[in-house]
């Protein structure tokens, strides 16, 4: 049975505030997309159950990166390359990223290797040394989850919980 709360917009379907079931209650998902020094791109919020790989393409849509000192245009909207975890590595986000040109490091599952075991065709790309720098991303994660604001959640609404990670975000890009 869906819940529905009142607010000044109308009737809210609890699944748009972003809270979603787990085991330990309520829980909410920060998807997230950085450069290469740590600092977020783009921030997607949604229900702690949704998989990241559905997000992807909505967190690309997402990101402007800056160019290079003295080179004229508009931000790109696209990455020139993207690390992802293997949550990522679906067929769906592989031709997501093909489509729009983008070059990924994506690992592949263990059921993806045992399916292809023994049977011709190309396997995806993996440079394991590209993908030592992910962890740029997991410490961005951990910069944001030092505000207790983000790490616990205490809005009730999606739209102020993502503007509190938007902030934390912008605080991340001012100089130390």
């Amino acid at each position: 049975m869906t819940r529905w709360a009142f607010s000044d917009k109308g009737l809210l379907n609890p699944s748009e505030e972003a809270l979603g079931r787990s085991k330990g209650g309520f829980s909410t998902k920060v998807h997230l997309a950085c450069d290469g020094k740590g600092r977020p791109l783009s921030v997607v919020v949604t229900p702690g159950q949704r998989h990241g790989s559905t997000q992807l393409e909505e967190l690309l849509d997402a990101v402007r990166v800056g160019r290079e000192a003295g080179e004229p245009g508009r931000p790109r909207k696209r990455p020139s390359h993207l690390l992802a975890e293997r949550g990522y590595s679906y067929e769906r986000c592989r031709r997501l990223l093909r489509k729009r040109g983008v070059s990924h490091t994506i690992p592949e599952r263990k059921d993806q290797k045992e399916r292809r075991a023994g049977r011709p065709g190309r396997r995806p790309g993996f440079d394991r040394e590209a993908y030592r720098r992910r962890n740029v991303v997991e410490r961005c994660v951990n910069k944001l989850k030092q505000w207790r604001g983000i790490a616990t959640r205490y809005e009730k609404r999606a739209d102020n919980y993502r503007a509190m990670v938007v902030i934390a975000s912008l605080m991340m890009w001012l100089p130390s």
